[in-house]
């Protein structure tokens, strides 16, 4: 496993996509400061990217700035042209895309091709949503009047990435802003800066002007709090935890600024008794185990009917003790490495905690062979509402399932939670199905599917799990505001 990323970096079809600088201006930069990238699987150093400092922010916010005079004014079309542009040639170089993803986040190959056609389709969504801009006329309440709202872009506007979608969470930010014609400029989570740099190669090529998208490389957190000090910029989004989120909402609260933040899961997946078992189990590990268990969306708290929960267990227990765990690279691998190390803790910790509280082993637990940031798939049985995996998101590759017995009880401890991003229903009762629907207070709800993101559907959550949509036309929203123009005195 060691060398395996280092050789297949330099092996890609492109070496020029692997870059270390930060794109400023349209204009690659280095810097005396730099940040090590690693391979989580390995610990192996990819590459020393560089740190830029606060008035690196301060220079990209202002050539944002500048930039957005021009691009505001480029026809919605030819907006659209670019960015089918970008998407084209992310397509083209999807392989070495996923190998650079791969090798900086640690995902299984395959899911990082998934997120690169996932990230394209975004790019060519905005791309015609940004035709279908419309604003209104409104019948006047003033004689000889005319009333209207036309939809105009914010500005200047930042994105702050996180380090599980390194690609998607890019494009399904920056595709709407540059639809909309504002300017971007994305902050990179310091652990994934590669993907976002090699993709920043690739708007250049596809003729995106200077200035209107910007890769700025380095430290989070005061590049951040930088950024949304300055007044110039009118809003920025932000995937990650709640609890990074709300220290982001309280600072841009100074300079009111516009807020899209996507934030933590804590997903019930709710299993009724009439449902297929097999196919539910199938379904399960799937909405489970994406992204190795690092995925907002992941089932958090599987809820099983108590009629059928012995034999799910034992299936699903089965399933999961035959997911293939290693290094991304490898051939038929389905668990990577944590991305970070604190993830892997986490997972041990919940575990130790559940099993001190009476929840019952059912298979994993003990530490991968692997070791490193590996964490050996896991399925707790019996857990209770007031153990920790329970109440906080996981977000790794540990399983707690749960009995239930009546729809009414379901309901009331899937609702008892402020992370409320996504539910999972399964049920072939047509009529619960709805009333679940309705009464999950969940931002969305997947009935009897583990798939169901896309670039049309508006992606977001309720309560502490985020603020505003991304994807679909409330995604262009985000990046608009309503201008309501009166024209008087027609009459005359």
């Amino acid at each position: 496993m060691q060398g395996i990323a280092i050789a297949a970096l330099k092996n890609l079809h492109r070496p020029d996509l692997l870059e270390s600088r930060a794109f400023l201006n349209g204009e690659w930069m280095e810097r005396r400061e730099t940040l090590r990238v690693i391979d989580p699987a390995t610990q192996e150093p990819l590459a020393d990217v560089a740190a830029c400092s606060l008035p690196d922010a301060d220079a990209a916010v202002e050539t944002a700035k500048r930039a957005f005079l021009d691009w505001r004014d480029w026809l919605p079309a030819a907006r659209g042209e670019i960015l089918r542009t970008w998407a084209r040639l992310m397509r083209e170089n999807a392989q070495d895309l996923a190998v650079i993803m791969t090798c900086e986040q640690g995902k299984p190959r395959a899911e990082s091709l998934g997120e690169i056609s996932y990230a394209a389709n975004f790019l060519d969504w905005f791309a015609a949503e940004g035709e279908r801009a419309y604003g209104e006329t409104m019948p006047s309440h003033l004689p000889g009047s005319r009333l209207s709202v036309q939809m105009q872009p914010l500005g200047v506007t930042v994105a702050i990435t996180p380090w599980n979608f390194p690609s998607a969470m890019i494009t399904r930010k920056a595709g709407a802003a540059l639809a909309a014609g504002c300017t971007m400029i994305v902050k990179p989570a310091p652990e994934t800066p590669l993907s976002a740099l090699a993709l920043a190669k690739l708007t250049k090529e596809a003729g995106v002007p200077a200035g209107v998208f910007q890769v700025l490389t380095g430290e989070a957190a005061p590049l951040a709090r930088r950024l949304l000090d300055n007044t110039e910029v009118r809003a920025f989004s932000f995937t990650g935890s709640t609890e990074v989120g709300r220290i982001l909402l309280t600072q841009s609260a100074a300079t009111v600024k516009k807020s899209s933040l996507e934030l933590g899961g804590h997903a019930p997946f709710i299993l009724f008794d009439d449902a297929d078992i097999s196919r539910s189990v199938s379904d399960c590990i799937k909405a489970k185990f994406a992204t190795s268990g690092q995925d907002c969306l992941a089932a958090n708290r599987i809820y099983v009917q108590r009629s059928i929960y012995n034999r799910f267990v034992e299936q699903f227990a089965k399933a999961t003790s035959q997911l293939n765990v290693g290094h991304g690279l490898e051939p038929d691998v389905d668990i990577g490495p944590m991305t970070r190390p604190s993830v892997g803790e986490k997972c041990r910790q919940q575990i130790a905690q559940a099993l001190s509280a009476g929840a019952r082993l059912v298979c994993g637990g003990q530490d991968s062979l692997l070791g490193g940031n590996f964490v050996t798939p896991t399925v707790l049985a019996d857990v209770t509402d007031d153990m920790l995996i329970a109440r906080e998101e996981t977000f790794g590759p540990v399983a707690a399932i749960l009995p239930f017995d009546d729809e009414a009880e379901v309901l009331a401890r899937a609702n008892a939670s402020e992370m409320a991003l996504a539910a999972y229903v399964y049920t072939n009762d047509l009529g619960r199905a709805m009333r679940l629907t309705d009464r999950l207070e969940y931002g969305m709800v997947a009935v009897n599917t583990p798939k169901f993101t896309g670039a049309p559907i508006p992606f977001g959550g309720w309560k502490q799990s985020g603020l505003g949509r991304e994807g679909s036309r409330h995604g262009l929203l985000e990046y608009l505001e309503a201008k309501y123009v009166c024209f008087g005195n027609l009459a005359a």
